[in-house]
């Protein structure tokens, strides 16, 4: 009977070399991708400011605008509170005034936000409460109340600045100052942030940085804040306007039946005139939010900022998840079996060429990937051990914006802020 084991003296067989070349060309994508990852987030990082960064900025020239901050609230006990205390504590220099829209609330709210203004320190900024118990069909409910805000509230009428921010966020104490100044420095019509959000549940963990890094890589911060680009985003967590800029685009009667206000805005800002300017940057712990409670509100919530961002185009959507599922998942994995089958080349089949290659990609593949993961996590402010839970996570994100898409093609409505809303595929 003939000998049919492969001996290590022989040249590698067909079937050998292909799978070696195959896992080879894999790794070195592994590599040169997460490369350009690192060098991007590092170069984001030493080019741009944070939020943190405005803390020790001068006052303006002209001195301390006057701040009116409105905050739209839908059934958000949860979060109130603490929220509510953030802002009262603000150590604005200015005339800093607050504003929240209750927007058709069925819980504590109210009850508990009145219960915190009572308790305010005397020098703490005055407030006001508006509340909403209806909204028109033609309008988003979280736009309408904060058109609600402004156009009811005493505290936005004058005001130099408005600033719109959400009910689950929180503000450290120089916050708005930091703001201010920032924006004054950078010249910017409108500055938003991107907020650091909270890490401590399970799903927020293993899919939550996978799913704000996928929104950044569709509008990388250095493309967004060049206004060469023409890339337009912003996020209404923390929406900073001058108010001639505000008034300038519409406010929100302008963008009434957006789900995603801020982008909208962005696009207004950027289309309107060529003049005004926008600015997305980063908040450094200095403004932090919980975006959501539970992983089913997080499936919602991020479906719901997929499609729109992706201008409810179902093909935008599946190209998307595919593409954050090969480079989220199979490369970050692939140095694995990529180090292991080299190492099964140089011990069975005596190829020290090949074997060593494919070793040393595997590992410089793994090396890159957590390094540029690492630098990712560190800028969200997520604890670096949770990089190992990166490609569960960006697998499941792809899940989510593939579900957005069978959502839009199927004419499934978006369930958001107690209404639901049809939403024609593009």
């Amino acid at each position: 009977m003939g000998e049919s084991v492969y001996r290590g003296d022989l040249p590698m067989p067909w079937f050998l070399l292909i799978p070696s070349f195959v896992l080879l060309a894999l790794g070195a994508m592994t590599c040169v991708y997460y490369s350009v990852v690192r060098a991007r987030v590092t170069r984001t990082m030493r080019t741009l400011p944070t939020l943190r960064d405005g803390l020790e900025l001068p006052e303006p020239e002209g001195g301390w605008p006057s701040v009116c901050i409105v905050v739209p609230a839908h059934n958000e006990e949860l979060h109130i509170e603490g929220h509510a205390e953030s802002l009262l504590l603000q150590s604005y220099p200015g005339d800093l005034r607050l504003v929240w829209a209750l927007d058709r609330c069925t819980d504590q709210t109210r009850a508990k936000l009145e219960a915190v203004i009572a308790a305010a320190p005397p020098e703490a900024p005055q407030s006001e409460i508006v509340e909403i118990t209806d909204c028109p069909d033609d309008w988003a409910g979280k736009v309408h109340a904060v058109h609600s805000g402004v156009t009811r509230s005493e505290g936005a009428q004058g005001a130099e600045r408005l600033l719109f921010a959400d009910a689950d966020t929180w503000f450290e104490s120089g916050a708005v100052r930091a703001g201010v100044a920032l924006q004054d420095h950078r010249d910017l019509d409108m500055l938003s942030l991107l907020c650091t959000l909270t890490h401590s549940r399970g799903f927020e963990l293993r899919a939550q940085p996978a799913a704000g890094l996928e929104l950044v890589r569709q509008f990388p911060l250095d493309r967004v804040n060049d206004p060469s680009k023409g890339l337009r985003f912003a996020n209404g967590q923390f929406m900073l306007f001058t108010r001639e800029a505000y008034d300038r685009v519409g406010g929100h009667e302008a963008v009434k039946d957006a789900l995603l206000e801020d982008l909208q805005f962005a696009r207004l800002l950027r289309h309107q005139s060529n003049d005004m300017t926008l600015g997305v940057l980063m908040a450094d712990l200095v403004v932090r939010c919980r975006m959501y409670e539970t992983w089913d509100e997080f499936r919602r919530g991020w479906k719901r900022i997929y499609t729109e961002a992706a201008h409810r185009k179902v093909r935008d959507l599946r190209r998307h998840a595919w593409r954050l599922r090969f480079t989220g998942t199979v490369l970050p994995l692939i140095p694995l079996p990529v180090g292991g089958w080299g190492l099964g080349v140089l011990l069975v089949a005596k190829d020290v060429p090949l074997g060593a290659a494919l070793v040393l990609t595997g590992l410089f593949g793994r090396v890159m990937f957590l390094s540029a993961m690492g630098l990712v996590y560190a800028m969200q402010h997520a604890p670096r051990g949770a990089v190992r839970w990166y490609p569960m996570g960006a697998w499941r994100i792809g899940s989510i914006m593939l579900e957005a898409a069978k959502d839009l093609r199927e004419g499934t409505p978006t369930q958001w802020g107690g209404r639901a809303y049809k939403r024609e595929a593009m």
